[in-house]
């Protein structure tokens, strides 16, 4: 089945993840309608898949001719084009910041799961080749993770407040969801640390705790995220930049770099897989949106993971605030 689909806003992550991908489903993919709030790409978009450009997301989701909507940007509209797609009836590609606050936003949730619609969040993390293959080593070969670091270092940007706030907290997010997906299991705690350097550069530290089972170890995560090096320090931002994930197993251990390079070690040495070769994260992720939408079994929990992280972060917020562990 080929899904007619429309496109509301085209981020920064459209000429290297998402157009690419389209352009390669093309047979599962039809394109039918572009919105951006810039209207000269909405066109050049446009014309290259053979689709309208129009003038509003409200327009786009009201069309019979589409099935489904990708939204690939987070803009001023907010959540309004999930809100406004909800009510139409049209699947849900979620690609913006996933700065779901658990409790304020919880119309959103109450809205998408009311409708009906599928709708699947963009975790881009998860589908990464790395990531995929590290699960199998988990299961085959590695064991069980007991220790997992993952810390994201930028530059200073000058960027307003509450921007880089917003992209600080969705970055988090997703980090959450990342080991929640490596484990494979919830976590029963965190604690978090916070250091504002000024007002453009900080850092911030979560520690996860994972409880064991009648299977598996306890699982320690610990998640941290710093813009502290200045824009005019330009060599230091590249200066041996740390894995995205180091993870802890019962019987090796393994550094990922996003997205397709895993290095782990074991008993009989070092051992480097390179995945270039494997399907790109784009086409994964868009393959899996056109199951969920195809599929007979509604599957929600892309939306429950996103606003469980989202919990998990707020949490962190709290721990922060009163210095001590929160249950979560």
């Amino acid at each position: 089945m080929k899904l007619r689909i429309g496109l509301i806003g085209l981020g920064d992550d459209w000429q290297t993840r998402h157009r690419p991908a389209l352009r390669m489903l093309h047979d599962r993919f039809d394109v039918r309608a572009v919105f951006s709030p810039v209207a000269k790409l909405a066109e050049n978009s446009a014309s290259e898949f053979q689709a309208d450009a129009v003038d509003g997301y409200r327009t786009l989701v009201s069309r019979c001719d589409i099935d489904a909507v990708m939204v690939l940007q987070s803009n001023w509209l907010g959540w309004l084009p999930i809100l406004a797609a909800s009510e139409a009836g049209k699947a849900i590609y979620w690609a913006g910041d996933l700065d779901f606050d658990p409790y304020e936003d919880q119309h959103i949730r109450e809205t998408i799961e009311q409708s009906g619609v599928a709708f699947m969040a963009e975790f881009p993390r998860r589908f990464a080749p790395a990531t995929l293959r590290l699960r199998e080593l988990i299961a085959t070969r590695l064991g069980a993770p007991q220790l997992i670091f993952c810390h994201h270092r930028t530059p200073c940007k000058n960027t307003a407040r509450g921007n880089q706030t917003k992209k600080d907290r969705s970055e988090f997010i997703e980090l959450i969801d990342w080991c929640r997906y490596v484990v494979n299991r919830e976590p029963t705690h965190v604690a978090s640390t916070a250091h504002q350097l000024n007002e453009k550069s900080g850092y911030r530290s979560l520690s996860l705790d994972f409880a064991s089972t009648d299977r598996f170890p306890p699982v320690t995560a610990q998640i941290s995220r710093g813009n502290y090096i200045q824009d005019s320090w330009q060599e230091a931002i590249g200066f041996r930049p740390p894995s995205a994930m180091q993870i802890c197993c019962e019987r090796g251990i393994a550094f990922i770099d996003l997205p397709s390079t895993l290095v782990w070690f074991d008993d009989a040495g070092r051992h480097l897989e390179s995945l270039e070769t494997e399907l790109p994260v784009g086409e994964q992720l868009l393959a899996q949106f056109h199951r969920s939408v195809t599929s007979l079994l509604r599957n929600m929990s892309d939306l429950n993971d996103a606003y469980r992280a989202a919990s998990v972060f707020a949490a962190a917020i709290q721990s922060e605030a009163t210095g001590h562990r929160i249950e979560v």
